[in-house]
C-alpha cells in the first residue's frame, strides 16, 4: 500500500490511479493522513475489504503522478513525537571517528520542522548539513514491545532528511542537537508513506543523495547497526509510541562536516534524496529574509 499527502488529503495509490481516501470511504476516514494513521488497523481492514484487488501503484507511476501534485504534504504531517538516531550505519561511526554504540543514541526533533518532500528550505546562519535517512511511521500505540512484535506496529517507511545546522549543534557547553536540528523545513519527509510489504525487503533497502547531480551519500539500510525493529522495541521500552510518530533511523557516511575540508549546503543548492522502493524527495535552498542569531 501507498499513501500520499495531497495537498492535505490522503490518497490511496492503486494500479487503476489515485483514489481519495475520505470520498472513497463515504467519510469514514479522513481527510486528512493524520485522520488515516489514529485508526491504521481499522483503515487497513477498510482497504483490504473494498481494494484488495486493486494493488499498488508502481513507483514509476507514482512519479509520475507526484509530478502533477500541487502541493505534496508530509506522509505524517504533525507526529507527536519525532525520535533520531545518531550513528547508526557504520560507514557513518567510522568518518566522525567514534566507537560502535553499546545502544541506540536518540536525540528529538521538533514536529515543527517536518515538511513534504519537495521544498523550498531557508538556509540559516551556520553550516547546514544533509543527512539522508530511513524514516519509520509509526501505526498503532506500542510500550514495552518485544522486539519480534515491533514491525507489526510499523505503519509504514518513507525518505527523510535529517538536516542539521552543525554551528549550533555543537556549541554551548553541550551540544543543542535538537535545536540545530528543528529550523523550519529541516524535517522533509515523503514522496509517501509506503506499507512494509510492498517492499521486497524492508531490512535492506537502496539509500542515497544527491546535490546537483552529485551523489553524495550512498549505501544500504541493511548496514544500520540497530535495525527497524530493535529502534522501535528500544524506544517503546522508554516512552510509548503513538500512531503518527517519526523515527529517523540514521544517516550513511557522506556527510558534509566530516569532509576535509568540511562542505555545506549553499544558496541555490537542489538535495535529492532516495530510498529504494519508496521514491525520493527534493529540497531547494533559498537564503534566509533575516540574519537570525549568532551563534558561537
Amino acid at each position: 500500500m501507498r499513501i500520499a499527502n495531497n495537498n492535505g488529503r490522503a490518497v490511496l495509490l492503486t494500479k487503476s490511479g489515485p483514489i481519495d481516501v475520505n470520498e472513497a470511504s463515504a467519510g469514514e476516514f479522513g481527510p486528512g493522513p493524520v485522520a488515516v494513521l489514529e485508526r491504521w488497523a481499522e483503515f487497513r481492514a477498510w482497504v483490504d475489504a473494498e481494494h484488495a484487488g486493486t494493488g499498488s501503484m508502481s513507483e514509476a507511476d507514482q512519479a509520475a503522478w507526484l509530478g502533477t501534485v500541487s502541493e505534496l504534504g508530509a506522509p505524517s504531517p504533525r507526529p507527536r513525537q519525532v525520535f533520531a538516531v545518531g550513528l547508526n550505519y557504520r560507514g557513518h561511526i567510522a568518518e566522525a571517528g567514534m566507537d560502535l554504540p553499546g545502544q541506540p543514541l536518540v536525540f528529538t526533533k521538533y514536529a515543527s520542522c517536518i515538511v513534504g518532500g519537495d521544498q523550498t528550505t531557508e538556509l540559516p546562519r551556520g553550516g547546514v548539513d544533509w543527512e539522508v535517512e530511513l524514516a519509520v511511521v509509526i501505526g498503532s500505540h506500542a510500550y514495552r514491545i518485544d522486539e519480534d512484535q515491533a514491525w507489526a506496529v510499523v505503519a509504514g517507511l518513507t525518505v527523510g532528511q535529517d538536516l542539521s545546522e552543525r554551528t549550533l549543534q555543537h556549541s554551548g557547553p553541550a551540544p543543542q542537537f535538537g535545536l540545530g536540528k528543528s529550523f523550519p523545513g529541516f524535517g522533509p519527509t515523503g514522496p509517501v508513506l509506503v506499507t512494509p510489504d510492498e517492499l521486497p525487503d524492508p531490512n535492506d533497502l537502496a539509500i542515497g543523495c544527491s546535490i546537483n547531480g552529485e551523489v553524495v551519500q550512498q549505501d544500504r539500510t541493511g548496514g544500520m547497526v540497530f535495525g527497524v525493529a530493535a529502534l522501535v522495541s528500544w524506544l517503546s521500552q522508554i516512552v510509548p509510541l503513538y500512531p503518527g510518530d517519526l523515527i529517523f533511523t540514521g544517516t550513511p557516511s557522506g556527510v558534509g562536516a566530516t569532509r576535509t575540508p568540511p562542505r555545506f549546503l549553499e544558496v541555490g543548492d537542489e538535495l535529492v534524496s532516495w530510498i529504494e522502493g519508496v521514491g525520493s524527495i527534493r529540497s531547494k535552498f533559498v537564503g534566509p529574509r533575516y540574519a537570525g542569531p549568532a551563534l558561537v
